[in-house]
């Protein structure tokens, strides 16, 4: 997680993302705009690991990760007060089933760099305005 005391410190974001080029897709954005990447997490499994040991800034999830929901992430998350969005092929009607996910933001696929980093400041001032 960035310095809190430090508000030049570079933000943590983690990446869920289960399509490798994605990922690095995802990654390189992030990187090039001055934010700390966590991950990326293939796998619910292993970004809750990585919850276990870090706390980010901000995360951007995929909502399905091999079949999988990840929902689990998303309420950790929740539960921790860390702001994250959606990067996901799904359309929003698709997503309310899963309450922890149904008003998120969506940036659907394929994102835009410029879509990606708006969706990331939105979620970093939404964990400003509601910290722990």
């Amino acid at each position: 997680m960035s310095d809190e005391t430090n508000p030049d410190a570079a933000p943590c974001i983690l990446i869920v993302e289960d399509e490798p080029v994605i990922a690095v897709d995802l990654q390189c954005v992030f990187e090039d705009h001055g934010y700390t990447v966590l991950g990326p997490a293939a796998s619910v499994s292993t970004a809750l690991q990585l919850l276990n040991r870090e706390r980010p800034d901000l995360a951007v999830l995929d909502a399905n990760l091999r079949g999988q929901p990840v929902t689990p992430v998303a309420e950790c998350l929740r539960s921790l007060g860390i702001p994250f969005f959606l990067s996901s092929a799904y359309e929003a009607s698709q997503l309310t089933s899963h309450e922890v996910l149904a008003k998120v933001e969506n940036v659907r696929k394929p994102a835009g760099r410029s879509s990606l980093l708006a969706a990331a400041r939105r979620a970093l001032d939404r964990g400003r305005m509601f910290p722990d």
